[in-house]
């Protein structure tokens, strides 16, 4: 079922800034490929979130592997700053003249470990708002599927004591 306005929500409309909206129109698009999900990818193409448990568990799913990864990549990169800084000063004689390539290599460094921070931030204010679209769109399902429920029973009620009526009015015949 293609994306209609009641079942997605204009991802401008989200609170994220500009930098945000373009990672979650990019990360949308990729783990609506990965799931198969026409529809999600669709909706992001047209700067939409789709509003599907499915699709945001998806999207869910997909944003923590990806905060995982950065998570993982900080870690490699503090390791190697680290071992830049023992480096430096186990053989700061010996350094004099690899000195300057080596803090570039630490201020490089630090750079990407700066970058994926604010990657970091953009995608856990990402993932707590789809978080919250999940939440609310699964409590709606359970809503329309309890008033569906109750409305069956109900119905099914009236229609017993429908029929025990119908039955206690032919005894009378």
């Amino acid at each position: 079922m293609p994306p209609t306005e009641s079942n997605t929500v204009e991802d401008t409309q989200l609170g994220l800034t500009d930098d945000e909206i373009n990672l979650l129109r990019y990360h949308q698009a990729q783990a609506a490929n990965s799931s198969s999900s026409r529809a999600a990818s669709r909706a992001s193409s047209q700067g939409r979130l789709l509003l599907d448990s499915s699709s945001l568990a998806a999207l869910s799913r997909h944003l923590d592997r990806l905060m995982q990864q950065i998570s993982q990549r900080i870690e490699y990169l503090s390791e190697q700053s680290s071992v830049v800084t023992m480096q430096q000063y186990d053989h700061a004689g010996n350094l004099v003249d690899n000195a300057d390539a080596e803090i570039a290599r630490f201020q490089n460094i630090m750079s990407q470990i700066d970058e994926l921070e604010v990657d970091f931030d953009r995608i856990a204010h990402i993932r707590e708002i789809v978080r919250d679209y999940r939440q609310r769109v699964e409590a709606l399902e359970r809503e329309l599927e309890n008033s569906s429920s109750s409305r069956r029973e109900r119905d099914g009620h009236r229609h017993h004591h429908s029929h025990r009526h119908t039955h206690s009015h032919r005894t009378r015949h």
